[in-house]
C-alpha cells in the first residue's frame, strides 16, 4: 500500500504499489510491496539515456544535460535549450522524431495560445531534450539521424546494455514509449539499484550534478522530482504510469511504483520512504509537504488529503 485518499473523513480510494531502497553498494535496505513485478521505466530512464548520449559524443553543456535527462514542461527556457542543442550541430526541429505535442505545463500552453499558435510541435514535447541529445550523439558518431529511435540503432543498443549492466537485469525486450523511443523493462528493486548507481557511479556523475544543479530544467517548478532535488542533496526523476526514482548523493537509491499509474501516488510514496529512512529533517519535511500529503479540495476548502500508507520492511 502506498497511499489512501480521504475525503470528508471517509477513505475514498486505496492505492497499491511498491517501494525499494538500495544502498550505494547495491544492497537492498528496505522495501514494501511486490518489488519484483515487472514494468517499464518510462521517462525515469532518462538520466541513463542522457549519460549514454553524452558518452557517445553529444558534448552537452550542464544545462543541456539537465534538459536531456528530464521531462521538461515546455517553458521558453526549455524550448530554447533544445533548439540550441540542435542548431549548434547543424540540425533543427524537423530532425526530431518525437510526436507533435503541446507543453506539459498548462501555463506554457496558454502562453503559446496567446501568441497565436494553433498546432502542437515536436519541439514542445517533454521528451525533445532527450531526442536532441540522441541526435547530437548520432551526428558525432556518424550514425543515422533518421533511424535513431529504432531498437537496433547504435545509440539505443548502448542504452539497453548500460541499463542492463547497471541494474544487473536485462532491460529488453524493449517496448515503445509514448515518444516513440524504445522503453526499457525494470522492477522496483532494479530501479532502486539504478538510482543507487546514479547516486555515485563515475560514468553517471555529470548527469547527477546537472540534474541537481538545474532541477527546474529537469521538469519544471512545482513537480515532485524538482521539489525533492531542491530540498535535498539528491536528484529525482518521474516516469509515466506512476513511477519515480530518487538518488541521494553517494548513498541511496529509492524507487516507487504505483500500480494504478498515478504519479501523485508514487510521489507520496517517495516522500514517505524518505521519512521512514530518517532523511526528512524538519526543513525537508516542510519543503516536501505539498507532494507528501497533497490536499483534497471541496470547492475552495480542503476536505481531505492523499495520505501515505507505506509500511517498510527492513533487510
Amino acid at each position: 500500500m502506498l497511499a489512501a485518499k480521504t475525503r470528508s473523513g471517509l477513505v475514498e480510494t486505496l492505492h497499491d504499489g511498491a517501494v525499494a531502497v538500495v544502498s550505494a553498494d547495491g544492497d537492498l535496505i528496505a522495501w514494501s510491496g511486490d518489488i519484483d513485478r515487472p514494468f517499464y521505466l518510462r521517462s525515469a530512464a532518462k538520466p541513463f539515456q542522457a549519460a549514454v548520449a553524452q558518452q557517445a559524443g553529444a558534448l552537452l553543456r550542464p544545462v543541456e544535460l539537465a534538459v536531456a535527462a528530464g521531462s521538461h514542461d515546455g517553458h521558453p527556457v526549455h524550448v530554447a535549450l533544445v533548439e540550441s542543442m540542435l542548431q549548434t550541430v547543424g540540425l533543427d526541429a524537423s530532425d526530431l522524431r518525437c510526436p507533435a505535442s503541446w507543453p506539459l505545463s498548462s501555463d506554457a500552453e496558454r502562453r503559446l495560445a496567446r501568441e497565436g499558435h494553433v498546432s502542437p510541435r515536436p519541439l514542445w514535447h517533454n521528451c525533445s531534450g532527450k531526442h536532441a541529445a540522441w541526435l547530437r550523439a548520432a551526428r558525432a558518431q556518424g550514425w543515422s539521424t533518421e533511424s535513431y529511435l529504432a531498437p537496433d540503432h547504435p545509440i539505443q543498443q548502448l542504452i539497453t546494455e548500460m541499463v542492463s549492466d547497471l541494474g544487473q537485469h536485462r532491460a529488453d525486450p524493449v517496448g515503445i514509449d509514448g515518444c516513440g523511443a524504445p522503453v526499457l523493462r525494470t522492477t522496483t528493486r532494479v530501479m532502486a539499484l539504478l538510482y543507487a548507481m546514479l547516486s555515485h557511479h563515475p560514468a553517471l556523475r555529470p548527469v547527477f550534478i546537472s540534474m541537481h544543479r538545474y532541477p527546474a530544467l529537469v521538469s519544471g517548478t512545482g513537480q515532485g522530482d524538482t521539489t525533492i532535488a531542491v530540498a535535498m542533496n539528491a536528484v529525482a526523476k518521474r516516469g509515466a504510469e506512476g513511477c519515480i526514482g530518487v538518488a541521494l548523493e553517494r548513498r541511496l537509491g529509492i524507487a516507487v511504483k504505483s500500480w494504478d499509474g498515478l504519479q501523485t501516488v508514487a510521489t507520496v510514496g517517495a516522500a514517505a520512504a524518505l521519512d521512514a529512512l530518517g532523511e526528512a529533517s524538519a526543513y525537508v519535511a516542510d519543503q516536501i509537504a505539498t507532494i507528501g500529503r497533497p490536499k483534497i479540495m471541496g470547492g475552495d476548502v480542503q476536505v481531505g488529503e492523499l495520505e501515505p500508507r507505506v509500511e517498510m520492511r527492513w533487510a
